[in-house]
């Protein structure tokens, strides 16, 4: 199949196949640029049944960029809360202010003007430009990649196959109703040429596609084998002033969870365990600290993490020095009000369940 026989008939199966996001504007009606923005970054690296929800409740909170602007940096992030890489919520805000306060409200478009933006790389660029305003743009994500290695059968493994595949895309993306082809493709490795059992015989470019007429699609596109993730560890001090609440504080603004609010813990290093008197060296108040059993457990992008809890309550007899710690303290019924990552919500519920509510 020729490259405009190939886009055409694409077309010609997402105007009876299409899906129907909460993102995605309804046929023959233009995309709003701040819609495809929100979802396209909130889709990174996250499945479409989980951005779903919070994708809703974002635009009902702030259903303008500038209403994004204009938000308070801790209640994004704590609107964020649970989609993990955090980061993507910070430049989402950084963003929006750029756009605002530099663009008068509007997103450029052109992928070279989108990729001068914070947290806009090379695939979110294409994406936008494509959908929101229609400009020929090849849009590469991971179902993309792997329709495209089926379909010229590479069997060179990604990543290193990554530009070669890129390469292929573009020769096939149209001048015309690019954003509908970029949608098309995606929405085609979402639901025909899935991972496993990919449905062949429903798939428009079935006859041209090289890796099924090898009978090799489903082992497209190949990996080079991921290296074992390490594992880090470290302790999370959970601790009660008189009152009952509990000692919050906020991580660095760099690095990972940046900016979020933490219970205190120490550095998470590839280590043994340390022993309560070595970990306490970094809590974050003098108390009588002590392990609560069991540890908490969470997997982030490169590491497996390992947290003991340390937990100590402060009385009436440790004076008032607590008033100046470093940190928030929150009651814990109010810990909800505050923007605590997946990882730190694990420790509240480990505390908890090992020592139960503060009385």
């Amino acid at each position: 199949m020729e490259p405009d026989e190939l886009a055409r008939s694409m077309l010609g199966w997402y105007d009876r196949h299409r899906r129907v996001l909460p993102w995605r504007a309804p046929a023959g009606r233009t995309a709003d640029p701040y819609h495809v923005w929100l979802s396209e970054i909130m889709l990174q690296q996250t499945t479409v049944v989980t951005v779903g929800p919070y994708f809703q409740e974002l635009l009902r909170r702030w259903p303008t960029v500038a209403d994004l602007a204009a938000a308070d940096l801790d209640a994004v992030l704590h609107a964020w809360a649970g989609l993990g890489y955090y980061a993507r919520a910070r430049n989402l805000h950084k963003c929006a202010r750029v756009v605002a306060d530099g663009h008068g409200g509007r997103f450029p478009d052109n992928e070279q003007e989108l990729r001068q933006l914070p947290g806009i790389g090379a695939y979110t660029a294409a994406a936008v430009a494509a959908i929101a305003f229609d400009r020929r743009a090849t849009v590469l994500d991971g179902n993309v990649e792997r329709v495209m290695a089926r379909l010229f059968a590479v069997e060179e493994p990604l990543p290193a196959s990554k530009e070669k595949l890129r390469a292929l895309a573009d020769t096939i993306t149209p001048d015309r109703r690019p954003g509908d082809y970029a949608q098309a493709v995606m929405d085609l490795g979402a639901t025909v040429c899935t991972p496993r059992k990919p449905k062949c015989p429903r798939c428009p470019w079935h006859d041209g596609c090289a890796a099924r007429a090898a009978g090799i699609a489903e082992s497209l596109p190949r990996k080079t084998p991921k290296a074992e993730k390490p594992t880090r560890r470290g302790t999370a001090f959970w601790l009660l002033n008189p009152e009952g609440a509990v000692l919050l504080r906020r991580r660095p603004e760099s690095g990972l969870l940046g900016g979020m609010i933490e219970v205190p813990s120490g550095d998470w290093l590839e280590r043994p365990a340390q022993s309560l008197a070595a970990a306490s060296v970094q809590a974050p108040f003098a108390a009588s600290w002590r392990l609560l059993p069991g540890l908490v457990r969470h997997t982030f992008t490169h590491f497996h993490l390992e947290l003991q809890v340390a937990a100590a309550r402060l009385g009436a007899g440790d004076g008032d020095g607590w008033m100046r710690a470093d940190g928030i303290w929150v009651p814990v019924d109010r810990l909800s009000e505050h923007a605590v990552p997946t990882v730190m919500r694990k420790v509240v519920r480990h505390a908890l369940g090992s020592i139960g509510v503060p009385e």
